[in-house]
């Protein structure tokens, strides 16, 4: 009886985690068939071409055969996918120009940059905004106004204004990354830095606590949650911007440059596979930060 009672929560936690993984395991079956519908749909109207041309009547079987083992197909089938993604990590050495993991890391390098450089951009900004009514009204605005630019029409600029000047390599890709994601976290700690009320405020004030002590002991820590809800989406937006930033370039490394040398070259395979690669890439910073969040949150006595 005692160990049935010691066990229940270990089972309760055991039949959430599993009530948790069954739709989503249903949802990503459901994805996979329609993605293998559609590369057998996509990629059939070159088989049956190419045996038209041949004479050859092909039967139901072999043209789905053929449709998910194409070399190049329009629409690669899953476990294309997979293989490339395989071969492109595990199949190369770490230091080829041909491996995942190489490319990952160039595009990361620059990634982490940028998004310490608009984290840190962000946070500045956002205290001068909720101490200065004048930075308010002026760099707000500016602000909103900077993320209505795409980005694919800044990129080129930021990388041919940068090179005229000699400056090239992780820098453009960083400045670019930035760009995007200042703004997130900019909106995140102005909301976080002007949660607390009137009542606290006046407490803190009724204690002759100066401005200082105000922000570290009241409004920092309240905007902490703000904070890192901001950071998970300008990591990603920051990983974004890189990439966007190898495509103008004619960059030779990063997963930009992967995708741009397969679209050149029709490799279709190579081109889902850098895209899951940098989906793979982007779910694990914004984990991490989650990771982060976590501890720093229960440390301080704020863990939700």
């Amino acid at each position: 009886m005692t160990d049935a009672v010691l066990n229940a929560p270990q089972a309760r936690r055991l039949r959430l985690h599993t009530g948790d993984l069954l739709p989503i395991l249903t949802v990503l079956l459901v994805i996979v068939a329609v993605w293998y519908l559609g590369a057998i749909r996509m990629n059939a109207a070159w088989e049956r071409d190419q045996a038209a041309r041949a004479g050859v009547q092909l039967t139901t079987s072999e043209l789905v055969s053929r449709t998910l083992t194409q070399d190049r197909p329009v629409l690669p089938a899953p476990h294309q996918v997979a293989q490339g993604l395989w071969e492109g990590v595990a199949g190369q050495a770490v230091t080829s120009r041909r491996s995942l993991v190489w490319h990952a890391w160039v595009t990361l390098s620059a990634t982490l940059a940028g998004f310490g450089i608009g984290t840190a951009l962000g946070i500045v900004l956002a205290v001068g905004i909720v101490h200065s009514r004048v930075m308010d009204l002026s760099v707000m605005p500016w602000a909103v106004a900077s993320q209505t630019v795409p980005i694919l029409a800044i990129a080129p600029m930021v990388i041919v204004v940068l090179a005229s000047v000699g400056v090239t390599g992780l820098l453009p890709k960083a400045i670019i990354a930035a760009w995007l994601s200042f703004f997130p976290v900019l909106v995140g700690m102005v909301k976080g830095l002007r949660t607390p009320d009137g009542m606290q405020l006046d407490l803190m004030r009724s204690w002759s606590a100066p401005k200082t002590r105000v922000f570290w002991n009241l409004r920092l820590p309240s905007s902490l949650p703000y904070l890192f809800a901001s950071l998970k989406v300008a990591i990603a937006a920051a990983l974004v911007g890189t990439i966007v930033g190898e495509l103008p370039a004619g960059a030779t490394a990063g997963l930009g440059a992967r995708l741009l040398s397969g679209s050149y070259y029709g490799q279709t395979v190579q081109i889902w596979s850098a895209l899951f690669a940098a989906a793979i890439l982007a779910a694990v910073l914004v984990a991490l930060i989650g990771l982060i969040e976590r501890t720093v949150l229960s440390r301080m006595g704020l863990a939700r």
